[in-house]
């Protein structure tokens, strides 16, 4: 027997979205419901939320891609329910993480023969690619140094103290010492020379950054390969250079074709370039190459059987979607050489538009270089009475996220806003941005300072020094803008 009913006045099915009781009632936040709910009413909970969030298009302080082309789009949910890590399963997929590897490998000048297959692999992101890069480095130097009966348990590494924070997550993951070069007021990325000084017996590598997070400038790999090839012929020891190129690496071999910073430099062993940035592709995807196969120890490549065939890896992740690896082969075969230099020359032309509209305000220092990755880095010439942190905060209210933060030490007293411009960052956005900057800047000339009654609150009654000012003024509004995030949390 069927048994049907008749639908009643009462249907759920005739009711408004927002009348109805799954609206009306709320879900509880940190236990599963105990009953089901209807996909759109699911749904239509989970948007709504959604709309809290800030607009991808408008967060200047990310350096992830935020708009694909519609045919990537659909390639990418395609694939969305394939395991990149199912090679038997997905050839066809493994094949086209095998080619983007080569085409990354050449557009970086690693030294292969015409038949030579590159050695590197796909990664989550630039974290895991370093990751992957830093043991390498790791269980090379401690077979080398097991092989000379000498002591393999203190390894180092000398970067900048402008690093990105997975290198220090790298370094006290796996137990290895982070050797800091210390920046100073006007110069924020690593010195070579200091760093050379600081290389002693137990360093596993020098990291060199092509492209810093805090001001976008390249580092000098090539000074830092000339100096250590130097250090290494006076010692006898063999150390080599990572470049991490998370953000720079899709940018130099195009705008800037004649720099050497990659495999042309003997001392460059690996280089990790983030996908998901500047290769364009949305985030989830990194890659790291090798210079050869001796670079890459034999002993960290797992070997499994049981999803079909061998199959070799050498990931921390395992399981992951198909869907970004698809997508960076998509780019690097439909915009060519030809199309991502465009895509940087746009991009860098923007910038140089924001920079100049700052600049005609009077009111900045411009604290980035015109050369590097496209982003305008700067600090109010004068913050006594308004900082960084509140000019950063005023322009939420017309939806820009622009980040404020402080260097890193020995520069911790400058503090400085930046922009990051991408690719869907157009010169009208630019323009617009500066005209909302301004209205800003005037606002906060009409009100009274917060930041020299905060500092008097918080201060002693003695005279103090224009730099403990303003370090307590970066502390203040450093804990302001916190205070601000963590009550949104405990609101939402």
């Amino acid at each position: 027997m069927v048994l049907s009913k008749t639908a009643s006045d009462s249907d759920e099915s005739i009711h408004s979205t927002f009348a109805s009781r799954y609206v009306r009632t709320s879900l509880p936040r940190f236990k599963m419901p105990e009953n089901s709910i209807p996909k759109d009413a699911a749904y239509q909970i989970i948007n709504d939320e959604l709309m809290l969030d800030g607009n991808p298009r408008l967060n200047l302080a990310s350096f992830v891609t935020t708009w694909m082309e519609p045919e990537c789009d659909k390639l990418m949910m395609a694939s969305i329910n394939k395991n990149y890590v199912d090679m038997d399963e997905y050839p066809v997929t493994t094949e086209l993480q095998n080619r983007c590897v080569n085409m990354i490998a050449h557009l970086f000048n690693a030294p292969l023969e015409d038949s030579e297959a590159a050695v590197g692999v796909g990664t989550v992101g630039s974290s895991e690619a370093i990751m992957l890069a830093g043991l390498a480095f790791k269980r090379k130097w401690q077979n080398t140094r097991k092989a000379k009966g000498l002591p393999y348990d203190k390894p180092n590494i000398v970067t900048g103290a402008n690093v990105q924070v997975c290198w220090e997550k790298f370094a006290r993951y796996f137990e290895v010492e982070l050797k800091e070069v210390k920046l100073s007021e006007g110069y924020y990325v690593m010195d070579p020379v200091k760093a050379v000084e600081m290389v002693d017996e137990n360093t596993i590598c020098v990291a060199a950054i092509l492209g810093s997070t805090l001001n976008g400038e390249f580092e000098d790999v090539k000074l830092l390969n000339d100096l250590l090839l130097e250090k290494n012929k006076q010692t006898g020891w063999d150390t080599p250079i990572h470049v991490d190129a998370a953000s720079g690496g899709f940018i130099a071999p195009f705008i800037y074709p004649e720099l050497e910073w990659d495999f042309r430099l003997p001392l460059v062993k690996s280089i990790n370039v983030s996908g998901h940035k500047y290769g364009l592709v949305y985030a989830g995807i990194g890659w790291v190459i090798w210079r050869s196969k001796e670079d890459l120890p034999e002993e960290l490549i797992f070997h499994i059987n049981y999803l079909g065939a061998d199959q070799p890896t050498f990931t921390l992740n395992f399981s992951k979607g198909s869907s970004q690896v698809i997508a960076q082969y998509y780019q690097l075969i439909r915009l060519g050489f030809e199309g991502y230099r465009n895509v940087m020359e746009n991009c860098h032309e923007n910038a140089m538009v924001l920079k100049q509209g700052l600049e005609n305000t009077g009111r900045f220092n411009i604290v980035s270089k015109d050369d590097g990755v496209p982003l305008v880095a700067f600090s109010l010439k004068d913050n006594k009475r308004h900082d960084e942190f509140e000019v950063a905060e005023m322009l939420r209210r017309f939806g820009w996220i622009v980040p404020a933060y402080t260097m890193p030490a020995d520069a911790q007293h400058v503090t400085v806003l930046r922009v990051v411009i991408r690719e869907d960052f157009s010169r009208t956005l630019a323009e617009r941005l500066v005209l909302d900057i301004t209205k800003v800047l005037h606002e906060l000339d009409s009100m009274p300072s917060k930041l020299l009654a905060a500092a008097q609150q918080n201060g002693k009654n003695g005279k103090k020094t224009d730099m403990e000012t303003q370090r307590e003024v970066a502390t203040y509004w450093k804990k302001f803008v916190s205070d601000i995030k963590t009550n949104r949390n405990k609101i939402c």
